[in-house]
């Protein structure tokens, strides 16, 4: 049940270490398998890094903070068997991205991908980066890119005392930029949030009931008076904020039966 929690540790101390420009620990066998099946880009002179599935409809896996593109390790076997074609990216400062500093990070900084026809799958922090992409694409401001769904958990966002705390308090120098996000998510709440409402694409949404940022039953009342279109999977009571690493098979029934359907 906590195994989720063990996994962000693990995947953040990377990033802290980097941060505190701490030698990073020698990483375990199955996040170096992770890294080595990847491929890194370059980007504005910055090295990011994606792993990619086996080509027709793309599906785009975008991660939460404070991890990376290894929470999704669980159901990639899973996502590459029924999709020729999967992404899962490291943004900016997470995982095996580069960590500039000073570097303003901002969710604008990661939205290249064109001439494709995507579906997106998205977390927390990617949540944000997946509704930007919904307001361009409405706007006609995507490039050659058309979004055929989305899949979202969660949107909406309770920050834990932590995450204040790492954003506004002693770690601030640390952990602020990358948590800008939090900000940004205020400031541009009538743009994504209407850009989720406007759109005519099938959105379907994965909710663990124990989540603390998203608490049950206040979130999905509100979910629901805001899409109300849209469909929904409620996963067992025990299932909290990582529901693709906490119960991946759940996880991966409820995304197939919404592109299945």
């Amino acid at each position: 049940m906590r195994e989720w929690w063990v996994q962000v540790g693990l995947l953040a101390m990377p990033l802290l270490a980097a941060y505190l420009h701490i030698p990073p620990p020698q990483l375990f066998p199955a996040l170096h398998s992770w890294k080595s099946s990847g491929k890194f880009f370059i980007y504005k002179g910055l090295h990011s890094v994606g792993v990619v599935g086996s080509l027709e409809i793309v599906v785009l896996l975008l991660h939460c903070f404070p991890t990376s593109s290894y929470d999704w390790y669980k159901i990639w076997g899973g996502l590459t068997l029924r999709f020729h074609h999967v992404i899962a990216l490291d943004f900016l400062g997470f995982g095996f991205s580069d960590k500039p500093r000073p570097h303003h990070y901002s969710i604008f900084e990661h939205l290249g991908l064109q001439n494709h026809r995507i579906s997106l799958l998205s977390h927390d922090y990617g949540d944000i980066a997946a509704q930007e992409l919904l307001y361009r694409y409405k706007q006609n401001r995507s490039g050659r890119l058309t979004i055929k769904s989305l899949c979202i958990f969660p949107e909406t966002h309770r920050p834990l005392l932590l995450q204040k705390l790492l954003k506004d308090g002693g770690l601030t120098p640390v952990f602020g930029p990358l948590l800008q996000y939090i900000n940004q998510r205020k400031k541009f709440r009538r743009r994504w949030v209407g850009a989720l409402v406007s759109v005519t694409i099938p959105i379907h949404f994965i909710y663990g009931p124990l989540d603390p940022i998203n608490p049950y039953p206040e979130f999905l009342e509100l979910y629901k008076k805001t899409l109300p279109r849209s469909t929904m999977s409620i996963l067992d009571e025990h299932i909290s904020h990582y529901p693709q690493l906490e119960d991946p098979m759940g996880f991966l029934n409820a995304y197939m039966g919404f592109i299945n359907s």
